[in-house]
């Protein structure tokens, strides 16, 4: 068995993919491998991918399957993998110098999930202020820092053990937006010990045409799906109770402030934001009397009541001001 299996789904990104291949070849390594999953691309991304896998056939496992998704094509790599450990790359980003090393060294440490800082970097190289994966440092359960829940639920910044997803129980969701918050909250509860690792490997790539920039506004409302799916995997584990603070908390910043705020920006008098209020209302009529709630940071607690009141010229000029101030 492989120590390490770098999972990455590709779709038409012919001008980036050639960098995130590059990041994650090491040829002094033999105890890893590379499986790239060309998801029905139309451009020359497979092109691109063939020379790869014929340069480093130790490597590379190069697989091209129908147009389903990130998710769809994720669930092909996970399917397909033979580490020990998992890590999905997007093939828009990549790993810093040296990073595959010392994270397939990190994984002796014998943790089920490894959470690591990562770099937004926009297109024209300009590098971003690093953002923590995890407020909490060294090993942890997530009994015991359930707050985990708060933090960026990105797949791409953790190392998995490939046994929470062995199962089959567990697989990301085809063809939906915010496909790692439908799944990361579900896989923590399948993790025994939890670590936080202060290195900034992976780069994120700030480009207009990603999922988190689309104009396409009506797809917002599939954060209600999302959030829909983890709260019934809680309630299927008998642990939502134990857990309703956080996984409020987890809704309300996700599914309320940060999908109003987005639609809001786009288009101030949407309807999508009277759904997404909706939602949140007739499952959390109490979230007043939650205390993370009660201890957010001034500006999300003007967003809320703004949102909850329906000020929506209020909320666009914010939001405006806000974009404006960090282009500055």
């Amino acid at each position: 068995m492989k120590k390490l299996s770098i999972i990455i789904p590709v779709y038409n990104v012919e001008k980036y993919i050639a960098k995130c291949l590059d990041s994650v070849i090491d040829i002094e390594r033999s105890d890893y491998e590379i499986i790239v999953i060309n998801d029905g691309s139309t451009d020359s991304s497979d092109a691109v991918i063939a020379d790869y896998a014929a340069k480093y056939p130790e490597l590379i496992r190069a697989v091209s399957k129908e147009n389903g998704g990130l998710g769809s094509a994720r669930n092909a790599g996970i399917d397909l993998s033979q580490g020990e450990y998992l890590l999905f790359l997007d093939s828009d980003d990549y790993l810093a110098e040296n990073a595959v090393a010392e994270i397939i060294d990190y994984t002796e440490k014998g943790f089920d999930i490894a959470v690591f800082d990562f770099i937004p970097v926009t297109e024209q190289g300009r590098l971003l202020p690093l953002v923590k994966g995890c407020e909490r440092d060294g090993l942890f359960s997530f009994e015991e820092f359930p707050e985990l829940l708060f933090s960026p639920p990105c797949a791409c910044n953790k190392i998995w053990k490939r046994d929470l997803f062995a199962s089959g129980s567990i697989r990301y969701p085809d063809r939906l937006w915010f496909e790692d918050l439908a799944t990361t909250p579900c896989l923590y509860l399948g993790a025994e010990k939890i670590l936080h690792i202060s290195k900034a490997w992976y780069y994120y790539l700030q480009r207009s045409g990603s999922i988190t920039n689309n104009s396409r506004l009506d797809r917002n409302t599939e954060m209600l799906t999302v959030c829909d799916r983890v709260l019934d995997y809680y309630k299927s584990r008998n642990v939502y109770e134990k857990y309703s603070s956080q996984l409020l908390y987890m809704c309300a910043y996700n599914e309320l402030i940060t999908s109003t705020t987005r639609v809001n920006l786009a288009a101030p008098e949407s309807q999508i934001q009277d759904s997404l209020l909706s939602w949140f209302l007739q499952n959390f009529p109490d979230y007043e009397t939650n205390p993370y709630i009660k201890a957010m940071p001034p500006k999300l607690t003007l967003l809320l009541k703004l949102i909850v009141k329906k000020r929506r010229k209020s909320i666009h000029f914010i939001m405006k001001l806000n974009n404006f101030l960090k282009q500055k």
